[in-house]
């Protein structure tokens, strides 16, 4: 069995440490790091890491797409991807679809973890079509015995508001064990195809739902979309719901390094544990143990 991970906006992310930072000033360091990343990839990546076989489908377009592919083959990840530029060379030039690149800057003077983000440019037009096209195609590839999709994180502008609630409800079809960790209409339009477990972090699941989450709230919204929820948020309790079950769950402190990608990694862990078979709870402790690998390493979304 296998895991399919998607994540529509991909990311190739720079790591900088220093020993501090001055304001006004320049500042080098010579310990930095290239990696491939976006939400989909750190889950494929742990999930790659944990011995779990798993494919991971992706846009790609512009420039940096053979460094993008290039640093996945390092990390021994499998990438199925379409085109996500435009097709002609007088429309390439506005850099359509092209990756984007993020940053992470590691201050050692107050352990602080700072991200820089780039906003994805918008994909060109049929990306989406060829997108499902290929979707499809994996779907119905019987050597892959497809088990579970991911589907992490934004998508890049460009995408309808139609393609997360589409992929959802193929999966569904399918008889895929589908996992969302998604926000926003994403998240809400996707529900009523009854994902099985739902894993946006606190911040995100408050800015969707127009609410803080309140215990029945939450069993509430599980009942209805018949799906289980995790409500992860950072080092804090992790909020859970299982049927009429309500849970809080303490995440042990660990060292932080880089905090970047632990959501992705508590997923992969999470994932790979009902893969074999353990009940929830269990589950979300192994997410909880990858999380915290993954804070203490500089190598964003891993556990080694």
């Amino acid at each position: 069995m296998s895991f399919l991970t998607i994540c529509l906006n991909p990311t190739i992310q720079k790591t900088l440490r220093f020993y501090s930072i001055v304001p006004n000033s320049v500042n080098r360091t010579a310990f930095h790091r290239l990696d491939v990343s976006g939400k989909g990839i750190n889950v494929a990546r742990v999930l790659t890491q944990l011995g779990k076989k798993t494919v991971h489908l992706t846009q790609l377009g512009g420039v940096m797409r053979p460094l993008f592919l290039s640093l996945c083959e390092q990390d021994g990840l499998s990438v199925e991807w379409v085109e996500s530029a435009a097709m002609t060379a007088g429309e390439a030039s506005d850099h359509t679809g092209e990756i984007r690149f993020c940053y992470t800057v590691l201050n050692g003077s107050d352990n602080s973890v700072t991200e820089l983000v780039e906003e994805s440019r918008e994909v060109a037009a049929g990306t989406e079509e060829r997108l499902l096209k290929k979707y499809d195609e994996l779907l119905g590839d019987s050597s892959l015995n497809l088990n579970c999709l991911i589907i992490s994180g934004t998508k890049a502008a460009g995408f309808s508001d139609a393609v997360i609630p589409t992929i959802t409800r193929k999966a569904k079809e399918k008889g895929l064990r589908v996992i969302l960790d998604i926000k926003s209409s994403d998240l809400i339009k996707s529900l009523k195809y009854e994902p099985d477990f739902i894993k946006p972090n606190l911040e995100e699941f408050t800015k969707t739902f127009k609410t803080e989450p309140s215990k029945d709230m939450l069993i509430e919204l599980a009942q209805k979309y018949k799906c289980k929820i995790i409500l992860t948020n950072g080092s804090r309790k992790i909020l859970a719901v299982e049927k009429e079950n309500y849970f809080e769950i303490d995440v042990p402190a660990a060292k932080a390094v880089n905090t970047t990608g632990c959501g992705d990694a508590f997923t992969a862990g999470f994932a790979s544990a009902l893969e074999e078979g353990a009940d929830f709870t269990t589950a979300i402790n192994e997410g909880i143990r990858c999380g915290a690998l993954n804070a203490g390493l500089e190598r964003p979304g891993s556990i080694r």
